[in-house]
């Protein structure tokens, strides 16, 4: 393997640096309880407020396993961030909402994550970002092999 071309060892990086940006930011200082996963699942929440949200599409979304969603959502559930409520046609599944202290926590994290969506495609085209996406979508998928 070239080293120039490490690609796990580039995508790293940039986690890490995304990471630490927000670790830094105004949010994050303000309610630690939102770091890491925590925010990226309330702004799903967030973003997807317009339907039923359950744990199954945070497994979907964030490419991580039953367990540690459900380790994720028992988490926020303690911190009280998000909320599971049953589901009168499904005893199985619990719907996620997010508390009142979660959605004032939203609109900082939407903040945030426009900063580093800015921070990150500075300088590109949008035929770049698309050729982008689609280069990170297919790195993804070849991982789920």
């Amino acid at each position: 393997m070239d080293h120039q071309h490490d690609i796990g060892k580039e995508l790293r990086s940039i986690s890490y640096l995304i990471r630490r940006y927000i670790d830094n930011s105004a949010t994050k200082k303000a309610i630690d309880s939102a770091s890491g996963s925590n925010g990226w699942i309330i702004a799903y929440i967030a973003d997807h407020a317009d339907r039923d949200t359950y744990q199954k599409h945070l497994e979907k979304e964030f490419s991580i396993t039953r367990s540690t969603a459900s380790k994720l959502v028992s988490s926020m559930v303690e911190k009280g961030l998000v909320e599971k409520h049953m589901v009168p046609q499904d005893a199985r599944l619990k719907k996620l909402t997010l508390t009142p202290k979660a959605q004032e926590l939203a609109d900082g994290i939407a903040a945030d994550r426009r900063e580093v969506h800015n921070k990150l495609t500075r300088g590109f085209s949008e035929e770049e970002l698309d050729q982008l996406m689609g280069y990170l979508c297919r790195l993804k998928e070849n991982m789920k092999d």
